[in-house]
């Protein structure tokens, strides 16, 4: 679990930090490796669905790898999903504003 987040911070706190951390990833104008963007799906789909998993079987490659990614974060909390949602978007808008 990442530390840039304690988990003493309220719910609301919580959700504020990740709703800020997914609108500044969703309006990036420069492209992330698909592998972090992959990253991004699995948590994001952790905090809001949990190990509710769904699979259209009849779907694409790129589909099979997301549902992957999303399964191997089963068990993780809603609460730690965001965490990690957050510290890597921290991450990676760090790096994006250091490249401008």
């Amino acid at each position: 679990m990442s530390k840039s987040l304690p988990k003493n911070n309220t719910e609301k706190d919580l959700d504020t930090l990740y709703q800020e951390a997914f609108d500044k990833i969703s309006k990036l104008k420069k492209g992330v490796a698909p592998d972090v963007m992959l990253r991004f799906y699995a948590y994001y789909k952790q905090a809001n669905y949990g190990n509710n998993f769904t699979f259209n079987s009849g779907s694409n490659l790129i589909s099979g790898f997301k549902f992957n990614a999303w399964m191997q974060l089963n068990g993780m909390s809603s609460e730690d999903a965001k965490r990690e949602y957050i510290a890597l978007a921290n991450t990676i808008l760090t790096d994006k504003n250091q490249t401008k």
